[in-house]
């Protein structure tokens, strides 16, 4: 074996030459062997939170955010058409026109 610095070499025992392979052959299992192990428990912890954690409950109420955000939306959209509606109707009462007659519909089927 040559040694890193300039003009020095180094000899082995013939002895110490499968000794030091096995220690290396060791030290590779070794770290296979541990980077198996964190691999695993990572796994079993994130399998045990995902067990635990209330799925359906998550997806109810993010369902439930859902529809209360649709409703207001909803009513937002209908307060405004009836606002710009008025308007228009003030508009063609000033110009002398006459406002066509409101149509009744029952567009909803469910109270707010």
């Amino acid at each position: 074996m040559i040694s890193q610095y300039a003009n020095v070499n180094v000899v082995a025992i013939d002895e110490e030459v499968p000794t030091m392979a096995a220690y290396g052959l060791l030290a590779k299992a070794a770290s296979t062997v541990a980077t198996g192990l964190v691999g695993v428990t990572a796994y079993e912890l994130v399998r045990k939170a995902v067990a635990r954690a209330p799925l359906h409950e998550t997806a109810v109420s993010a369902a439930e955010l859902g529809l209360r955000g649709t409703r207001k939306a909803e009513e937002a959209a209908e307060s405004a058409r009836l606002k710009l509606a008025d308007v228009m109707a003030e508009a063609r009462e000033r110009i002398g026109e006459e406002a066509p007659t409101p149509s009744v519909t029952d567009a909803h089927q469910h109270d707010h």
